[in-house]
């Protein structure tokens, strides 16, 4: 009695492309998600420089008190900044001082705070 030994024959074609492929589509995603956190990490700089414009400017309006003409853009980091206040008074009788703070590329931050009526105390 003959017995037929099994050979191993290999990988065929079909299942090597189809490895191939798989290969190919985890390696597109994962050089998309790196792509997407480095242009997530790229805009952290101006969205710390507008956060700290922003607190600068809040720090103003304390010192100088709420209706301080102050001006509209600033230079940090070697970036403009356009700085803006927005005032509103509360049923309270406070002012609500919202400061936004843009970069020119967009990046930006705001911060709202609340002042006494008049100047500073």
């Amino acid at each position: 009695m003959r017995r037929r030994l099994k050979r191993d024959r290999g990988l065929t074609l079909l299942e090597l492309i189809i490895a191939v492929a798989v290969l190919a589509i985890g390696s597109i995603a994962a050089l998309r998600a790196t792509d997407q956190s480095r242009i997530a990490i790229g805009g952290e700089t101006p969205r710390l420089l507008a956060r700290i414009a922003a607190r600068n400017r809040a720090e103003e309006l304390q010192f100088l008190g709420a209706t301080a003409q102050l001006p509209g853009t600033v230079r940090m980091g070697g970036q403009d900044f356009r700085l803006s206040v927005e005032r509103d008074t509360t049923a309270g009788g406070l002012i609500k001082a919202t400061v936004t703070a843009r970069a020119e590329t967009g990046e930006g931050a705001q911060l709202i705070l609340y002042l006494p009526p008049g100047g500073p105390r």
